[in-house]
């Protein structure tokens, strides 16, 4: 039951009024916490998500935007990610850098090296744009590791699969930049966008005919890598991607834009699956090889994208469907052999704060005004394109202009584009294993504990227990229910 202030507008459960409501959640929380044991066993499947540019702050907003979306006030609301165990924190700065790039923070979340800016798969002894200085300082991403050791591998992003997040799990350049001209490995699933980037000049799109590809070489990479594939397909639209069966397809390239995919706000279901969707597709073909598979997903990078547009609903509408993905993922792999691990590359300068009853829009205003007596949105950036102070003044604001899909936050500083931040992100971990990820770690720790999790290189003699038996095993959440309900039953015998 729910009662009403008026006054304020604040939608409060009843039950929250009472210390014993209180009480209760802490005591299950506690109860939880007590019974948590730690899985010791190899990891058969490795499954890293990446939300591009999701700091800490992008996580409590899309938090509270998910429940919103689901008639909730928000603030109680869990994302699946915060159901996971063990958390931890990343410091993501670059070697050379403060404030990180894309690049450098995938190079040591994949790899487990951190790297200069702007550079993908090498050491910082690599100098950006310095082609001659990549050679001999290459380093091997998990991904990598992982197909050696006879694992399936797979790449899901909806931005252009080259760019860098998904690019270090395979590519050694001096420069993210240089997406063309490349070769793209023989991953099991790809899905993604960049097609342009994949076919040469001479070659018209099938989407947008009057666009071509962009390559230099005159190779068309999807021939490339249809060759010597049984059971291969290459998709581009919707109804294609649908078409495939995953228990008759062991390769699956799916690119779906020429460049990155659409916003989730924009995306035209017809034509581009989802990320879930995509994610559910790649885990079904992935998971047929008994040795087990890694999969990288990555949040369309749009989450990024957003935030340097400082248009905070495009990205949190990023944020919310990248922890939809992750729900579903955990309903098709099971906890006692599959890691699971998310975590971010950076933060931005995304503020979030003001004040503003429970239950007040994520994408609102604060409840009381600014010394110039007019509204101003609780979510913010410190710079960005969002710089609205002409002549000294500000515009007033209201929700039914913040709320808006193009409505560019107020920026304290003006700037093309909105920077990333230079604090911590977290990550999140369950499964196999995932109680090494605790404390404040480096970024390139993760590379590490997900390699040893699987006893991938360098870990091989890692000595862990073979991965559990899901058909042979119970979820441990399901353990600790039935061992709850166990007094019960006696006492009713």
């Amino acid at each position: 039951m729910f009662i009403y202030l008026s006054l304020q507008g604040t939608q409060i459960n009843e039950e929250e009024l009472h210390a014993s409501y209180w009480n209760n959640k802490g005591s299950q929380a506690l109860h939880t916490a007590l019974n948590i044991q730690s899985n010791v066993n190899q990891a058969k499947n490795l499954i890293l998500f990446l939300g591009d540019g999701m700091g800490i702050t992008t996580v409590t907003a899309a938090r509270i935007l998910k429940g919103q979306l689901a008639g909730k006030s928000g603030e109680e609301t869990s994302l699946t990610m915060d159901t996971f165990p063990h958390l931890a924190l990343s410091k993501t700065y670059n070697v050379d850098q403060q404030m990180p790039d894309s690049a450098g923070t995938a190079t040591a979340y994949l790899c487990g090296v951190k790297a200069n800016y702007g550079t993908l798969g090498v050491t910082a002894a690599t100098v950006r744009s310095l082609c001659n200085t990549t050679y001999g300082n290459e380093v091997t991403s998990v991904l990598h590791r992982a197909k050696k050791a006879g694992k399936s591998v797979g790449i899901v992003t909806t931005t252009r699969v080259q760019h860098a997040s998904p690019g270090a799990n395979y590519a050694h350049s001096a420069n993210r930049g240089w997406y063309a001209d490349s070769d793209l490995p023989a991953e099991a699933v790809i899905l993604g966008g960049g097609r342009q980037y994949m076919f040469p000049k001479t070659v018209h799109d099938p989407e947008y005919p009057s666009n071509t590809g962009v390559r230099n070489d005159g190779l068309n990479l999807v021939e490339e890598w249809m060759k010597n594939k049984k059971n291969a397909k290459y998709v581009w639209k919707k109804t294609d991607f649908d078409d495939v069966d995953p228990a008759n397809t062991d390769f699956l390239m799916g690119l779906f834009e020429p460049k990155d995919c659409r916003y989730e706000l924009e995306r035209d279901s017809s034509m581009d699956p989802s990320l879930t969707e995509m994610m559910e597709k790649a885990i079904k073909i992935l998971r047929k090889n008994p040795k087990g598979f890694y999969l990288f997903v990555e949040d369309k990078g749009r989450i990024d994208h957003g935030h340097h547009d400082g248009k905070a609903k495009t990205a949190l509408y990023e944020a919310v469907e990248f922890d939809r993905a992750i729900g579903r993922a955990a309903e098709l792999t099971s906890e006692m052999n599959t890691l699971s691990v998310v975590t971010a590359d950076h933060s931005h300068v995304f503020a979030f704060g003001g004040y503003s009853a429970r239950g007040n829009p994520v994408l609102g205003v604060s409840s009381a005004l600014a010394d110039d007596n007019k509204h101003f949105t609780t979510a913010v950036y410190g710079n960005g394109p969002g710089y609205q102070i002409v002549s000294g003044t500000r515009p007033d604001m209201n929700e039914t202009i913040s709320s808006g899909n193009d409505y560019r936050q107020g920026a304290a500083v003006p700037l093309g584009s909105e920077t990333h931040g230079i604090e911590d992100v977290a990550i999140f971990a369950k499964g196999p294993m995932s109680h090494l990820f605790h404390g404040v770690q480096e970024q390139s720790y993760i590379a590490h504990a997900m390699a040893y999790a699987a006893c991938l290189e360098p870990y091989e003699n890692c000595k862990l227990p073979p991965p559990h038996d899901h058909a042979g095993s119970i979820h441990p959440n399901l353990l600790l229910l039935l061992m709850g309900l166990l007094p019960l039953f006696l006492c009713s015998v």
